[in-house]
C-alpha cells in the first residue's frame, strides 16, 4: 500500500513537472520584447540608423525560437516559395527535373539562397524594406485618404470613382473613390488600408481590366477578387484567377456563418475590398501574422496552428516588394516619422553574416580580411553593390572598416564592408583606402608661442609615433579660419582677434591632437570724428573716437588737452569749453601712446541760440547738418535757409571758398562768423556722397567699395555719409546696394 502512494505521489510529481516544462516551452516558443537593446547583436547597429533617423519608431523582436537551419528546410519545398521565370538562374531551383517547371503561369520554384535572403530579416531594416515588418492593424490617427491616394498613384485606382459589372452585365456607377472603399475596407476589417491598397497593387497590378477584378470572366461575371483570395495554382487556362473567382462565389464551400463573416458573394467591389480585408484581418492579421513578412512566411506560433502552412503568398519577393509601396505611400504623404511598430523575427542560429542576394555576383568578389578606412566625406553604405540599392547607413572621412569581400568587376567596383558599429553593406571602392601596416599612434604638438600677432605666420612643429609611421600623412584643421588659418605643412596665420584650435588629425585613423591659439590684433590707428572744432564758452561737445582696426584687442582710447585752461576733456570725449583761446586734443591708444590723433579746439565767445536759425529740411545735430536736398544743393541754396544777422560762409571738404553757385557735399564747412572771427562751426552730411562732390553717383560706389575692401579708408564724416540706413554701424555692402538702388532710381535715400 505503501509503495503504491509512493508511484501516485511520483507520477503526479512528473506530471506537474511536464505541465511546467510544457508551460515554459509553450510560453518560449514564441516571445517578443520590446526596444532596440533586446535584439541580438547583429541586428542592433541597423536598427540604431533607423531610430536616429525617426525617434517614433518603435521595433519589437519576435524570438520565433526556431532553428534557422530548419526554418529554411521547412520553406525550402518544391513549389511553396515562387520566382518569376524570366530571373537569373541564381533565383531559380535548378535541380533536374524541377529547373523552369512552371508551377503557376510565369512563376517556377525559387532557390536555397532566395529563400535564405528573403527570410534572413537583418537584410531589410534600412528605411524602404523594414516596412515589410510593420504592425498592420488600423491606425485612426496615421490611416487617411490622402496617404491611400498616394500609394494608388501610377495605377488606374488613384483618384478614379467606382464602377463595375453585377451579374447582368449591367455597369454600376458608384459616387466614392477606390481610396474611400480602401479606408472604410480597413475601419471595418482593423487592417491598415495602407496595408491594403499595398496589397491590391501587389495581387492585381496597376490596372483596373485584371481579370480577378474586371468582373467579365465567362462563368464568374459579376465576381471580384481583389486580393486574390483562394487563387491557387491550377493547370487549367487562367486557373489561378477562377479558383480565386470561384472562392469569391462561394467560398469554395465554407459554411454559411464564415460566408457571412467574408460578405461572400463578392458580387461588387465594395465587399470585396471589405470582405477581403476581414479575411485578411481575421485570417493573419488578427492571429499572429500581422506583418507582410509573416504573412509570407508562417513563423509565429500565435495562431497555434502548424507552422510554415497558412502562408498568403507564393511570391518569395513578395514582402520585398510590398514594403516598397508602403514606403513611398507613407513618404509622399508625409507620415514617415509618425509612430510607427515594427515586428522583426529572430531565429536561432542565424548566421554571423546576413545572406547576400542572388543577384550578387560571388565571382565578382574576393574574400578579404583587410582594414581600411574612407577617405571622402557623406559617403553612403548600401544593401548592394549598385547604387539603385537602399542606404544603409553614411560614413565620414577617416572612419574605420574591415573589407571582407574585396570588388573585382568590371567597371564600377564595390567593396563589401563591415563598419566598426557591426552593420554590414557595400561601398563604392574609389572611397575606400587600405590602412598602412604601422599606423600612427600619437602626436605631439607644439609652437613657441600660442599667442601670436594679427597677420603673423607661425609653424606649428609636431612629432610622430612610432617614428616608422613618421611619414605618414596627417590633415591640418582650424576650429575657426576667420580667426586663423592653417595649410597642409602646419604653417598658421592670424586673421582676425579671437581664439580658435588647431587639430591636427591623421589621415588613416582617428588619431589627432590639438592646440588653442590665441590671435592678438594690434592697434594701429586712432580716428576723430572731427579735426577741427569750434566751441562757446561754457558749452559742452562729445568727441568720438575709433580704434583700428575693428578687431583690435585693446580699443581703449585716452583723451587729453593741451591747454586744460581753454578746454578740458573727459576719457569718455565729453569737451568742455572753459575759456575764449585754442588748444589741441589728443587722442592716443591706450596700448601704444605713440598712436594717436589730434583735433584742433577754438573756444570763442558765447553766442545765442536767437543769433541764428535752420529752416526745414536742414537737420542740426550739435555741430553737423543734414537734410540737404541733393538737388538742391548749391552754395545759395544752403544760404537761402540760414537766418542769421551773422556772416556766414561755406567751405568744400578741401578748405577751399565755395562760390554761390557751386555744389554743397559731404565734409563741407558753414562758418558762422563776426568781423572775420569764427563762432560756429558746421560740417555737413550728405548720405550717398562717399567722396565730398555733392553728388551721388558711380564715383561714391567705388570709393566706398575700397573702404569696406579696407584699400582706402574713409575719413570719419565720408564714413557717416556712407551709412545710409544710419544705424551709427560702419559702411557694409548693404550701404553699397542702397546706393546703386538710388542711383538707378528705384529707392532715392532719405536724407
Amino acid at each position: 500500500m505503501k509503495k503504491t502512494k509512493k508511484y501516485i505521489l511520483i507520477s503526479i510529481l512528473i506530471s506537474i513537472l511536464l505541465l511546467i516544462l510544457f508551460t515554459i516551452l509553450k510560453v518560449h516558443a514564441s516571445n517578443k520584447l520590446d526596444g532596440i537593446e533586446n535584439f541580438p547583436s547583429s541586428y542592433q547597429p541597423y536598427l540604431r540608423e533607423l531610430a536616429k533617423k525617426h525617434p517614433n519608431w518603435k521595433f519589437k523582436a519576435l524570438y520565433t525560437n526556431l532553428d534557422w537551419t530548419y526554418v529554411i528546410n521547412q520553406e525550402n519545398i518544391y513549389g511553396k516559395n515562387l520566382v518569376p521565370k524570366n530571373y537569373s538562374d541564381s533565383w531559380k531551383n535548378t535541380t533536374p527535373g524541377q529547373y523552369n517547371v512552371e508551377i503557376d503561369s510565369g512563376w517556377v520554384d525559387s532557390s536555397r539562397q532566395s529563400v535564405e535572403y528573403c527570410m534572413d530579416p537583418r537584410n531589410f531594416l534600412n528605411e524602404v524594406r523594414i516596412f515589410q515588418f510593420e504592425a498592420l492593424s488600423y491606425e485612426s490617427h496615421s490611416n487617411n485618404l490622402d496617404g491611400i491616394e498616394k500609394i494608388l498613384y501610377g495605377t488606374e485606382f488613384y483618384n478614379t470613382r467606382v464602377s463595375y459589372l453585377d451579374s447582368y452585365g449591367n455597369t454600376i456607377n458608384m459616387n466614392e473613390k477606390y481610396s474611400d472603399l480602401i479606408l472604410r475596407g480597413g475601419q471595418t476589417s482593423a487592417v491598415s488600408p495602407y496595408h491594403l491598397a499595398s496589397r491590391i497593387k501587389q495581387e492585381v497590378g496597376p490596372f483596373l481590366s485584371h481579370s480577378s477584378i474586371s468582373g467579365n470572366v465567362e462563368g464568374f461575371k459579376g465576381l471580384y477578387n481583389f486580393y486574390n483570395i483562394g487563387a491557387t495554382s491550377s493547370p487549367e487556362p487562367m486557373g489561378a484567377i477562377k479558383n480565386g473567382l470561384r472562392y469569391a462565389r462561394d467560398g469554395k464551400g465554407a459554411s454559411q456563418q464564415t460566408k457571412d463573416k467574408y460578405l461572400i458573394p463578392w458580387d461588387n467591389k465594395e465587399k470585396s475590398i471589405t470582405g477581403g480585408g476581414i479575411f485578411i484581418g481575421s485570417s493573419y492579421i488578427n492571429v499572429g501574422q500581422n506583418t507582410i513578412y509573416l504573412q509570407k512566411f508562417d513563423v509565429n506560433d500565435d495562431r497555434n496552428g502548424d507552422l510554415f502552412t497558412h502562408q498568403y503568398m507564393t511570391n518569395v519577393l513578395a514582402p520585398y516588394s510590398e514594403s516598397r509601396s508602403t514606403y513611398n505611400g507613407y513618404m509622399k504623404s508625409g507620415l514617415l516619422d509618425t509612430s510607427m511598430t515594427f515586428i522583426i523575427p529572430v531565429y536561432n542560429n542565424m548566421p554571423n553574416i546576413p545572406i547576400d542576394s542572388p543577384n550578387i555576383n560571388t565571382s565578382d568578389f574576393i574574400q578579404d580580411n583587410t582594414k581600411v578606412y574612407c577617405n571622402a566625406s557623406n559617403v553612403n553604405i548600401r544593401t548592394g553593390p549598385q547604387t539603385s540599392n537602399e542606404i544603409i547607413t553614411t560614413v565620414n572621412k577617416q572612419e574605420n572598416m574591415t573589407r571582407i569581400a574585396k570588388g573585382k568587376q568590371s567597371g564600377e567596383r564595390w567593396d563589401k564592408v563591415i563598419l566598426e558599429n557591426g552593420i554590414i553593406g557595400y561601398i563604392y571602392q574609389t572611397y575606400v583606402t587600405e590602412m598602412p601596416e604601422v599606423q600612427i599612434e600619437k602626436i605631439d604638438i607644439s609652437i613657441d608661442n600660442t599667442t601670436i600677432q594679427k597677420g603673423e605666420r607661425k609653424k606649428l612643429q609636431i612629432v610622430i609615433s612610432p617614428p616608422e609611421a613618421s611619414n605618414h600623412k596627417v590633415q591640418y584643421i582650424s576650429s575657426n579660419p576667420n580667426i586663423a588659418t592653417v595649410d597642409g605643412e602646419g604653417n598658421i596665420i592670424g586673421i582676425h582677434s579671437g581664439i580658435a584650435t588647431i587639430t591636427v588629425k591623421a589621415e588613416e585613423n582617428n588619431v589627432q591632437n590639438q592646440i588653442e591659439i590665441t590671435v592678438y590684433s594690434k592697434v594701429t590707428n586712432v580716428v576723430l570724428d572731427q579735426n577741427e572744432i569750434y566751441m562757446q564758452v561754457g558749452d559742452n561737445f562729445k568727441i568720438n573716437g575709433l580704434i583700428e582696426p575693428d578687431d583690435a584687442n585693446d580699443k581703449t582710447i585716452l583723451y587729453s588737452s593741451k591747454d586744460e585752461d581753454v578746454a578740458t576733456i573727459t576719457q569718455e570725449g565729453v569737451i568742455i569749453a572753459k575759456k575764449e583761446g585754442s588748444t589741441i586734443l589728443i587722442a592716443s591708444s591706450n596700448e601704444d601712446s605713440n598712436i594717436q590723433a589730434e583735433c584742433k579746439l577754438y573756444v570763442v565767445r558765447k553766442m545765442e541760440d536767437s543769433e541764428i536759425h535752420f529752416d526745414s529740411p536742414l537737420k542740426v545735430n550739435s555741430l553737423e547738418i543734414s537734410g540737404i536736398d541733393y538737388n538742391n544743393n548749391t552754395v545759395s541754396n544752403i544760404k537761402e535757409k540760414i537766418i542769421t544777422n551773422l556772416d556766414i560762409e561755406i567751405v568744400n571738404y578741401k578748405n577751399q571758398i565755395l562760390k554761390e553757385t557751386d555744389i554743397v557735399g559731404t565734409g563741407s564747412k558753414i562758418l558762422v562768423k563776426e568781423d572775420g572771427k569764427i563762432l560756429r562751426q558746421y560740417k555737413i552730411i550728405l548720405y550717398g556722397d562717399a567722396n565730398g562732390d555733392g553728388k551721388i553717383n558711380s564715383v561714391d560706389l567705388l570709393v566706398l567699395q575700397r573702404h569696406i575692401l579696407e584699400i582706402e579708408p574713409l575719413e570719419e564724416i565720408f564714413r557717416k555719409a556712407s551709412n545710409i540706413n544710419k544705424d551709427g554701424k560702419k559702411p557694409t555692402s548693404i550701404d553699397l546696394l542702397l546706393i546703386q538702388r538710388h542711383i538707378l532710381g528705384l529707392q532715392l535715400i532719405k536724407q
